[in-house]
């Protein structure tokens, strides 16, 4: 028999985080600061409507691009919190979380041979998702010393004629990273000068802590090649709920819209009026999260520098990246044992680029007490392997 799949998803390795927790799913007693899932219930008042909106027998399909009134909703916080200006008719849609958003904005924009930049370490997506469109990635590395920002030398030095799209992941998964003012002035001329449309991952847009997030796309010349995408699942505590939104020039957004309403037809009906009560009533949520996850953070970092891990402070998400190169480890090689060793959970830098050897991702989107718990064992674990490496 010929071989019954295509020989580039065969290629395609499988998420590094998936295959590293289906380990953790077998064992006893693990303390696990691996998943990228808020803790937090989704708030009541979000629940009450996806349950009104059952009741009252809503289970039809929406319009493909998504509910008018939550394209609204998205339209008007979009431009109070981040002064981003979309008309919700022609520039919004509606997706089955930011993933599938990142998908077909890829398949939308990207032709065979074309180059995508993708800063890493990052979300693990972007990568296969070039690969799936045949397109050639092109991997930026970030640094630890740059706090892992991409800078406008590195993006310059990437550049060529086949570059078309740069994926921008601030504030970025894994590292917590964030771009300043500042930092995205530096690269705004050089992707216009270049030509380069940008896909723009701000999922994280809410979870910043050293001030307001700033999009890329508020720029003056950069909403007519940025598309942004963002969603529910981070922000309120919607992961389960699958639902995100794509914001885009309308002609990007329209061919966009032709693959989603092919591949999907809509998002799901219930999480759409669910996430209009978000964004109308939400915001006080979103900073008793924000506050919580801020706590946590300074929690945190501290901890692993008393315990002897460098770590530079991130100020976006809820990851910290901390580097274990001085035990002498892979960061594959640290992850295993600290599992097999002291059971808790972390996930190698690696599953996020090659660069990321010699770092963990360590969430914390879990509570103070399974933090504690956790890095009581792991300060167990540092201590026991420094000595024996030094």
């Amino acid at each position: 028999m010929r071989n019954p799949v295509s020989n580039i998803i065969e290629e395609i390795q499988p998420s590094g985080i998936r295959k590293f927790f289906d380990v953790v799913s077998e064992m006893e007693d693990v303390v696990s600061l691996g998943v990228g899932e808020p803790d937090f219930d989704t708030p009541w008042h979000i629940r009450e409507e996806g349950i009104y909106s059952l009741e009252q027998g809503r289970t039809f399909y929406t319009s493909n691009a998504g509910l008018k009134e939550l394209k609204e909703e998205i339209s008007y916080y979009l431009e109070r919190r981040f002064d981003l200006h979309y008309n919700p008719k022609e520039e919004i849609m509606v997706t089955v979380g930011g993933s599938e958003a990142i998908d077909i904005a890829m398949r939308a924009m990207v032709d065979p041979g074309d180059e995508v930049l993708i800063p890493q370490p990052c979300f693990v997506s972007y990568l296969p998702c070039a690969q799936l469109v045949h397109a050639k990635p092109v991997i930026i590395e970030l640094k630890e010393e740059n706090q892992f920002k991409l800078t406008r030398q590195e993006l310059f030095d990437a550049i060529t004629e086949k570059t078309k799209v740069l994926v921008f992941p601030f504030p970025n998964n894994p590292t917590g990273s964030v771009m300043s003012y500042e930092d995205l002035k530096d690269l705004v001329d050089i992707i216009i000068e270049k030509d380069l449309y940008v896909i723009s991952d701000e999922i994280y847009a809410e979870l910043t802590y050293s001030g307001n997030h700033i999009s890329i796309a508020s720029f003056p010349g950069m909403k007519e090649r940025t598309v942004v995408i963002n969603g529910f699942s981070k922000t309120y505590a919607m992961t389960g709920w699958r639902l995100g939104y794509a914001c885009a020039p309308e002609r990007i957004l329209k061919q966009m819209l032709k693959i989603h309403q092919f591949a999907i037809m809509c998002a799901p009906t219930t999480s759409q009026y669910a996430a209009i009560e978000a964004l109308r009533s939400g915001d006080s949520d979103v900073e008793l999260m924000r506050e919580t996850y801020d706590q946590r953070r300074r929690f945190l970092i501290q901890a692993l520098r008393d315990m002897g891990l460098e770590c530079f402070e991130p100020f976006g998400a809820f990851y910290v990246f901390p580097s274990i190169k001085k035990l002498g480890m892979t960061s594959d090689e640290f992850a295993e044992r600290l599992l097999k060793e002291e059971k808790v959970a972390v996930v190698p830098g690696t599953a996020f680029g090659l660069c990321g050897e010699g770092f963990l991702r360590i969430s914390y989107a879990y509570s103070i007490e399974d933090l504690k718990v956790a890095l009581d064992r792991m300060e167990q674990f540092v201590k026991r392997h420094l000595t024996l490496t030094y």
